[in-house]
């Protein structure tokens, strides 16, 4: 089973937490640590503290495929506030300015959204954990200081307005890592001529997990986390679900556990999840076509 080393009894897995409004996802992951009595524990991608919604955190050996979940599409259903713009773009922040947006409709916000769509150049908010030069750009914000910043290359697969109860719009953004939706809100309130802000943010799927897998703090504290984990958690190797498997015999298995380069099935230029011939979960492989070999890129052991 996936669930703990039989003989520590360390946990492993995903578990999906409903980020509750005004926690850090650094608060979060400090919560599930008592709750867990597990220190092996990091999170797959800060969430603002105003916003909610889907934060993976992941648990034991699941911390050495975390990356793949930052690197992860995210999804949101964001709520953006048209005649109000703040300095950090959203509720939280100072108010810099106030315009009349009852001049704008649905149609026109419509047509506005399209042009978010696809491959973007976004310039970072200054209150972002982005550093310039050494510096985390929030910490130069609350100081007063405008740092000199690079657009980012974002993609937004998909934007759409699904209620419009004037003056907010609240949309439904497909998007890639790095994306804020913040500065969607920013840059869309400049383009109507308005003004905007993000009023509320909700993620609802981060790669594979969406909120339908996810347990909020109040749930999870009324249960027996560690005894009912095999119904809790998700699997490690979930966060490389798309990639191919390659299925080793027990001998291959063996120099895989050595960190030894080994030929299975058709190697080719991507990442692989390896399995033994019992299914049991051995880590991440990256493929060569050049010599058809795989080398291990995280070796995982795991209990069963």
């Amino acid at each position: 089973m996936f669930e703990s080393n039989q003989d520590t009894g360390q946990l492993h897995g995903f578990l999906i937490v409903d980020k509750p409004a005004g926690w850090t996802s650094h608060d979060v992951v400090a919560r599930a640590r008592r709750l867990l009595n597990e220190r092996q524990i990091g999170h797959g991608g800060t969430l603002d503290p105003a916003a909610t919604g889907v934060l993976p955190l992941a648990v034991g050996s699941a911390t050495r495929v975390v990356e793949y979940l930052i690197d992860a599409d995210k999804q949101y259903l964001a709520e953006i506030v048209l005649g109000v713009s703040t300095d950090s773009h959203d509720a939280d922040g100072t108010v810099l300015a106030i315009e009349d947006p009852s001049a704008i409709e649905r149609p026109t916000v419509e047509a506005m959204l399209n042009e978010f769509h696809g491959i973007l150049q976004q310039m970072p908010p200054m209150h972002s954990a982005i550093k310039v030069k050494g510096r985390r750009l929030y910490d130069a914000a609350r100081r007063g200081i405008d740092v000199e910043r690079q657009p980012r290359q974002i993609v937004i697969h998909r934007i759409e307005l699904v209620e419009w109860n004037a003056p907010v719009a609240t949309i439904l953004v497909d998007c890639s890592k790095g994306t804020y939706i913040r500065a969607i809100a920013r840059d869309l309130g400049d383009r109507l001529g308005c003004g905007a802000h993000l009023g509320n943010l909700v993620r609802l799927k981060t790669g594979p997990f969406s909120l339908l897998d996810a347990w909020n703090l109040d749930e999870l504290e009324s249960l027996d986390v560690r005894d009912q984990w095999p119904t809790i958690a998700i699997h490690p190797d979930v966060a490389t679900a798309w990639q191919p498997a390659v299925l080793l015999d027990r001998e291959t298995a063996t120099r895989w556990q050595n960190g030894s380069k080994l030929r299975a099935g058709t190697a080719t230029e991507e990442i692989a999840r390896v399995y033994d011939e019992r299914g049991e979960w051995l880590g991440v492989a990256r493929g060569s076509i050049d010599d058809g070999t795989w080398s291990p890129m995280k070796v995982i052991r795991i209990a069963r």
